[in-house]
């Protein structure tokens, strides 16, 4: 129990030098609430969804566990709220971006590129969409709703953007949106496990030649 509570710690500790001044909010309430699923973020990406506790947040911010206990009212709610702010941040970073690019195909390459840097940047933390699916993959509740939920969100955006390639003339029109879109998921997946697990330097060059030859294999062909 002893080195547990010391790893705890010391997981506090590296999250407490890494983690960002939280954006501020107009009133003192939201803002301390958005600071502490700030931090409540930061440890998960270190220790997992279920490595949350409100004593390690509560020693995170140097708060008292009740005064983190009001801004929830259950680890449960907790656990949620960082699910729904990773959402949050991931559309921000990987989808929006993405839309600058033209319909089509320039556009579904601009969100596979976004998603790979995105991908990159998680490599000394982690992806709570990845470790979340491990820890509450046959854990039926609250968490894994929304998990699920934030899930298809994106999942059903990656669809729609192969649909437009299709809709453009880019892809053929006989490609299925829901194979293409798995495909590119796998192409992920792989990378995070070979650039986070196997620390290969050529994760993200094997990733985007993936990337390329499958959309060379469902290209249309140019009359």
């Amino acid at each position: 129990m002893a080195d547990t509570a010391q790893g705890e710690s010391a997981d506090v500790a590296v999250v407490a030098q890494r983690r960002r001044r939280p954006t501020r909010a107009p009133h003192k309430g939201q803002q301390t609430k958005a600071a502490i699923v700030d931090a409540a973020l930061a440890l998960a990406s270190h220790v997992g969804l279920e490595g949350l506790s409100i004593g390690a947040i509560a020693e995170l911010m140097g708060m008292s566990k009740s005064g983190v206990f009001a801004h929830f009212g259950s680890r449960e709610e907790l656990q949620i709220s960082v699910v729904r702010e990773y959402h949050e941040r991931f559309e921000r970073e990987v989808f929006r971006p993405a839309l600058a690019a033209p319909r089509g195909l320039p556009r579904l390459r601009a969100l596979f590129d976004h998603w790979m840097r995105q991908t990159s940047l998680e490599i000394d933390s982690g992806c709570i969409y990845i470790s979340g699916a491990v820890e509450f993959d046959d854990r039926p509740g609250a968490v894994r709703d929304a998990l699920v939920a934030t899930v298809n969100t994106w999942q059903a955006a990656v669809r729609k953007a192969v649909q437009m390639a299709i809709d453009e003339g880019h892809l053929r029109a006989d490609a299925d949106p829901a194979q293409v879109a798995f495909e590119i998921h796998g192409l992920i997946l792989a990378l995070h496990y070979e650039a986070r697990f196997l620390r290969n330097p050529d994760g993200l060059r094997h990733a985007r030649t993936g990337f390329d030859n499958l959309i060379a294999r469902y290209q249309a062909s140019r009359a």
